[in-house]
């Protein structure tokens, strides 16, 4: 166990530490490494943190973080708008925007069914995509989640609820592995899975 030479930077680790696969080492560095910078650069630091969680919201069509009411993706008239590509989060949104091969919108669900986890339908954002599609706002869904367990459980889901309307739900061709996560894919394997993308029923029929 480390024994820190004041409460404060011990503290200062254990806030760091809170952090998604930030391990107490790693706090420390940083920690470290922000002791050295100028006050006026730690105090950059810390208001750009501040001015983040103060104006980030989520884009009221498609869920997306924005620090506007409309994000500048569903804001681009450019851009497909039937077409909506359904991913759980916003890292899904900067791997596939990095691809250019998609120029539809999204649809951000704020995470995927998973019973272990507490996630069940009720606490994704599905119920606004299923209004889209009352509304034939939508011409396509495609599924873009991740290939795993829950990920396939969330897409059968979301089909079922799209199934009464005249539209088409497509996943991504399965130049993504099996298992993996969207952000870890590389751009030309994610970007052809879009474009060769497949009707879901084909996967229904194996």
């Amino acid at each position: 166990m480390i024994t820190y030479p004041t409460p404060l930077l011990e503290e200062a680790v254990n806030e760091f530490s809170r952090l998604p696969g930030i391990g107490r080492k790693s706090a420390l560095r940083m920690v470290l490494h922000l002791l050295k910078q100028t006050p006026e650069e730690v105090n950059r630091f810390g208001e750009t943190l501040m001015k983040l969680r103060k104006n980030i919201t989520y884009c009221k069509e498609c869920h997306n973080i924005s620090d506007k009411e409309i994000c500048s993706i569903c804001a681009d008239t450019r851009r497909d708008h039937e077409l909506v590509c359904v991913v759980e989060d916003i890292r899904d949104v900067l791997a596939i925007e990095n691809t250019s091969q998609y120029k539809g919108i999204y649809h951000v669900l704020g995470g995927i069914i998973s019973p272990m986890d507490g996630m069940g339908p009720s606490q994704l954002n599905i119920e606004s995509l299923v209004i889209k599609a009352e509304e034939g706002k939508i011409r396509e869904a495609i599924m873009a989640l991740s290939t795993t367990m829950e990920g396939d459980t969330t897409v059968f889901y979301i089909y079922k609820k799209l199934k009464p309307f005249p539209i088409t739900v497509s996943t991504l061709a399965r130049g993504v592995a099996v298992g993996n996560d969207l952000e870890y894919a590389d751009e030309i394997t994610l970007g052809r899975s879009i474009v060769n993308r497949v009707p879901y029923e084909n996967n229904l029929a194996r």
